[in-house]
């Protein structure tokens, strides 16, 4: 991979390794949105079909992305949103139960517990130090489990998820299975044809370095009549551009969640980032982001440092989990900022999580200070 040509798409200013929260932008994304901007300053709507085109060039793009048919993406203000279409518009009775991780980011664990006075039942499942054992989420499962929902990565220890295997378990038993896939796209390849996923949602301003507000949300077609729809739109009907006729016949696919106007600024940018990363080839930058952390572990754990991710092949990910009795994570958090570097605390411990742009050089600068 040449990676160095994704180095040029940022600058200098940090060592930057808190892209599992929000990423710089690349120039790429940057000049996408300041090229719509600039044009509808001048033009308005009279350009309203190039800007519409190009999203549906960034659909095709996100279909190469998750080896989906591209009517079976639609694009999303964040993660919350793809997650609570289907908690709100899913067929519970009262007496169903979804389960999910203990120790999932907010954002997969609010939208089912809202879920509760509708008599649906959240069941959560500690992680065993830093791994999500697959029997403790089997165990449960049971007759009224109807969901299940998980992060392909976990935000705070990096654990990566067997989707595969959690996934099969749910066709088995006929339960719908939901993943967030913020911490992984963009690092990973995802295949929703290979993987058995009925929905996924993620925003794009992680891995996938785009501007926030632009996400993500697939939906397999077979649950598109399943669902109901809790936010219907002028863009939600087939004939959505025709005005002047109204006939409430809805999308025959995930399109009809797009109900309003797109954030087409923010598709754009997102776009433009997806490129880059596709171009080179997620497998790829999946290497080059592990062979960083390989570096980085290494060298915390000659300097005493504990390291709380799990590194074995297919559970490790772009994060990595550290700490050191009596150093506060905070203290050096603080001290990496004003070195120039930037890192995170989640869960208590250093997170640190480079991308595929970052360098040897950058990482050995982190371990001075961790040094």
């Amino acid at each position: 991979m040449n990676w160095q040509s994704l180095r040029e798409q940022f600058n200098d200013t940090w060592a930057f390794f808190d892209h599992a929260a929000v990423a710089p932008l690349p120039r790429a994304a940057v000049e996408a949105m300041r090229a719509y901007i600039d044009d509808m300053a001048v033009n308005g709507v009279t350009v309203f079909q190039r800007w519409y085109d190009r999203i549906q060039e960034v659909r095709a793009l996100t279909g190469r992305l998750l080896n989906a048919d591209p009517l079976d993406v639609a694009f999303v203000p964040n993660t919350s949103a793809g997650i609570s279409a289907v908690a709100e518009g899913f067929p519970w009775l009262a007496g169903d139960n979804i389960v999910t991780a203990a120790e999932e980011y907010p954002a997969n664990q609010y939208p089912w517990m809202n879920l509760r006075d509708r008599g649906v039942e959240v069941r959560v499942v500690p992680s065993r130090g830093s791994r999500l054992m697959i029997d403790d989420l089997i165990a449960a499962v049971d007759s009224r489990t109807r969901l299940l929902s998980i992060s392909a990565v976990e935000f705070a220890s990096g654990y990566r998820n067997d989707l595969a295997a959690i996934g099969e378990v749910c066709r088995s038993r006929g339960i719908f299975f939901f993943v967030d896939a913020i911490q992984s796209l963009g690092v990973f390849p995802f295949d929703v044809q290979d993987l058995p996923i009925d929905a996924l949602a993620a925003d794009g301003h992680k891995w996938l370095l785009g501007p926030e507000g632009a996400g993500i949300f697939y939906l397999r077609r077979e649950w598109v009549e399943r669902l109901r729809v809790t936010t219907v739109g002028w863009n939600s009907v087939v004939g959505a551009h025709d005005f002047g006729t109204i006939d409430f016949k809805l999308k025959p696919h995930v399109g009809r969640w797009e109900g309003g106007t797109a954030n087409i600024v923010g598709i754009t940018g997102l776009g433009a980032s997806m490129k880059l990363l596709v171009d080179l080839g997620i497998a790829d930058v999946g290497e080059r982001i592990i062979s960083l952390t390989d570096h980085l572990v290494d060298g915390a754990a000659s300097y005493g440092w504990t390291v709380f991710s799990s590194r074995t092949p297919m559970e490790r990910s772009g994060i990595v989990s550290l700490f050191k009795d009596g150093v506060s994570p905070y203290a050096v958090k603080k001290t990496c900022q004003e070195r120039g570097i930037v890192v995170n605390v989640r869960g208590g411990r250093l997170r640190v999580s480079p991308h595929a742009y970052n360098t040897i050089e950058e990482i050995d600068r982190l371990l001075d200070v961790l040094k």
